[in-house]
């Protein structure tokens, strides 16, 4: 073809390449892995501990609940916080269907796990954010680490959580925090930052400190993002569930890996629907309450 160059005259580079050796990156990374697990097996052990009695007392009580109840009240609490009937109708529909498939179990195996979860990306995510928003330095060091942490494939996160915490719940949760908790640090830092430097120059003039500042000022202007950030935690716990479920993670997300394993194609979806279902209503009800909270 024409107008192409020609590219016939140029060094071949593959001995060039083959005469520096290859970095052992993957050999560096597995021993610190290996490092990490050896020394913080006291910290792991106890974490794990806490995590699972903490998730098996909420899967508990979830089961001890009756379901028409259950569903009743989630219909009831979507209707008074977004004061649209059809979303109250909507997650009595859709909830009373996940209960006629036979997932009710599951599903409220997924939302323990997907609680817990969230409850601990957010406990450590918001001190990162606050710290982000308050230090240049801080906020150079955590930026890229979070892009990183969000561009990383999720399967890689199931890499680590297995040497640390073995094949079980607690791994699955320590794969779903880690690949959920950006989203917190970042809408906190953006929070924060965003605050109108008007009203901290004035809060200033009248003699608060740094601590009172962010207490009194910054963080209640901020908290309609750090709940859009606790919003997106949500859905990415939720869309981390089928993948934890190959290192043991049950409920929905097991219900398809289990159909995807025995091509019931089927069960698949019926699971994948009630994911979708629970993730609507989680959704809807999180972003009404930003809203009054911002309001």
């Amino acid at each position: 073809m024409t107008g192409l160059p020609d590219l016939t005259g140029l060094p071949d580079l593959t001995g060039l390449l083959e005469a520096f050796p290859r970095i052992p990156l993957g050999q560096w990374l597995e021993a610190a892995i290996d490092f990490l697990v050896t020394h913080l097996a006291p910290a792991t052990r106890a974490f794990s501990a806490v995590t699972e009695s903490g998730l098996d007392l909420l899967e508990a009580g979830l089961d001890a609940l009756p379901p028409p109840l259950v569903i009743a009240v989630v219909g009831l609490a979507a209707w008074r916080v977004t004061r649209k009937v059809g979303l109250g109708v909507f997650a009595v529909a859709g909830l009373a269907l996940v209960w006629n498939m036979g997932l009710w179990q599951a599903t409220m195996s997924t939302l323990a796990l997907v609680l817990v979860a969230t409850l601990l990306a957010v406990l450590v995510g918001i001190p990162l954010g606050i710290a982000a928003a308050m230090s240049d330095r801080a906020r150079a060091v955590v930026m890229p680490v979070l892009d990183v942490m969000q561009t990383m494939p999720a399967f890689v996160y199931l890499i680590p959580a297995i040497p640390f915490f073995g094949l079980g719940k607690v791994a699955a949760v320590f794969a779903t925090v880690i690949f959920a908790m950006p989203p917190a640090i970042r809408f906190t830092c953006l929070g924060i930052r965003q605050v109108p430097a008007e009203l901290v120059e004035c809060a200033e003039a009248f003699g608060t400190g740094r601590f009172q500042r962010l207490v009194k000022l910054e963080l209640p202007l901020a908290a309609p993002t750090m709940l859009a950030g606790v919003n997106q935690t949500v859905m990415l716990a939720l869309s981390m569930v089928v993948i934890a479920a190959m290192i043991g993670a049950r409920g929905l997300g097991g219900e398809v890996w289990k159909a995807i394993q025995r091509l019931e194609m089927g069960n698949g979806f019926e699971a994948g629907i009630g994911i979708v279902i629970v993730a609507i209503c989680l959704d809807r009800i999180l972003q009404h309450v930003g809203k009054r909270v911002g309001g």
